[in-house]
């Protein structure tokens, strides 16, 4: 059988091993060690960040760079109140929960929020019936971020324990923006083998082919 023909688009194969590489190796860091990160990388990473796609190229992420230390201690007070509303929540899991390092936001070198944007509403193309696509457009955001950190040995940890009310009113953010991340980013010793939360007992992945249908919707994924 003849092989497929190659696609000149696709990148040279030393390229395109770092992309999957990058893909696969990437973790949801919670433990860093000190040092503080050059700016052209930040810089790198922030507008990798940018170039993210976008819903109608509404662009709706904002990024807050952390840099008082004393925002960063009231940021954490934020996230370990609602670490406590989370365990109690969680029930017969509770002290289990406990026991997970669930942040590094004293420990991270660089320390920013990710946010949606205000007056998102007037944005229709694209969201006229998806209105949350303005979120997954953020995410894409971070996503961009997360890899790019791990092709340049950074590890990055996204952490969604927080009042977002509470964050926002913090952050001095308008009414109708809102954060949705407090990414945590900086150097590590080590990165997981495989996600902490697999490592720490907690979760277990699933295969791929448990999640993938055809043509329609078949079973219960439970």
């Amino acid at each position: 059988m003849k092989s497929p023909e190659k696609n000149h688009y696709a990148f040279p194969d030393n390229q395109l091993s770092g992309v999957y590489r990058a893909i696969h190796e990437r973790r949801d860091m919670r433990h860093f060690r000190p040092g503080g990160i050059d700016a052209e990388i930040l810089h790198k990473l922030l507008d990798a960040a940018h170039h993210a796609p976008s819903v109608g190229l509404m662009q709706p992420w904002r990024f807050i760079r952390i840099t008082s230390e004393q925002l960063r201690q009231d940021i954490y007070d934020v996230v370990q109140e609602e670490r406590l509303e989370t365990a109690h929540a969680l029930g017969e899991r509770e002290s289990e929960f406990l026991r997970l390092k669930v942040e590094g936001i004293k420990q991270c070198g660089e320390l920013l929020i990710a946010s949606l944007c205000d007056k998102r509403e007037r944005f229709i193309f694209g969201r006229r019936t998806l209105p949350e696509m303005d979120l997954a457009s953020v995410a894409c955001a971070i996503q961009n971020l997360w890899l790019a950190a791990r092709a340049e040995g950074l590890g990055m940890g996204w952490v969604s324990i927080f009042d977002p009310e509470k964050l926002a009113r913090l952050l001095h953010m308008p009414a109708e923006a809102k954060p949705i991340a407090i990414l945590c980013l900086g150097y590590v010793e080590e990165f997981y083998k495989s996600p902490m939360l697999v490592e720490e007992g907690w979760a277990k992945e699933r295969p791929l082919s448990e999640l993938m249908m055809e043509n329609y919707w078949v079973g219960d994924l439970e």
